[in-house]
């Protein structure tokens, strides 16, 4: 996995992922500035791996992380941005592809919900699906593509609530949320 070192900082004013702004109004005759992140809109993905009987994650090296806890590894359901004209569900198989090494047919994705992550700088939405898989949708290993890091876990069914609970491993407000979706309406 990641060795990370050699740590540094700098101004970031020319991103293709991110477009900083503050925010000048007015609020109850007070007036008021926020500053803001406007980043892309984004797809996350709970797989079930029926054969494995287990729940599939991806964990990689995330910065901001990094600066919190030293450690900077995630779980995180498989996700990605929005940044082409596909449908979300197009995004989502992608995605699965790319960072599980699935083959998923858009029409066997379940939209579960939308929702807003980092509402205290960026609001961006988030769609969460769901799709069952086994093994013979497996093409390759994941891993993601270009220069990202992403390592395939397997969190078995009956250490989910355990792994949940364990706040030794950082992880996403969506990857929780669909934990409990999952326990809620499949696993009763």
């Amino acid at each position: 996995m990641t060795n990370v070192s050699d740590v540094s900082f700098h101004e970031c004013s020319d991103s293709k992922y991110i477009e900083l702004k503050r925010m000048k109004y007015r609020q109850n005759e007070k007036e008021k500035s926020w500053d803001i992140a406007k980043v892309h809109e984004s797809v996350c993905i709970l797989l079930y791996h029926e054969g494995r009987d287990s729940l599939i994650l991806v964990k990689q090296f995330r910065p901001p992380v990094y600066l919190t806890n030293g450690d900077g590894f995630t779980y995180e359901l498989c996700a990605g941005i929005v940044d082409k004209d596909s449908s979300l569900e197009q995004i989502a198989t992608e995605e699965i592809e790319e960072e599980c090494g699935y083959k998923v047919d858009a029409s066997s994705l379940k939209r579960l919900n939308s929702f807003y992550s980092a509402v205290g700088f960026a609001g961006a939405q988030q769609t969460l699906f769901y799709a069952k898989i086994d093994e013979t949708d497996k093409v390759n290993n994941g891993g993601g593509i270009d220069e990202e890091d992403i390592e395939v876990i397997y969190i078995p069914l009956d250490e989910a609530h355990k792994f949940l609970v364990d706040e030794t491993k950082a992880k996403t407000p969506s990857l929780m949320y669909a934990f409990m979706w999952f326990f809620e309406n499949i696993a009763k």
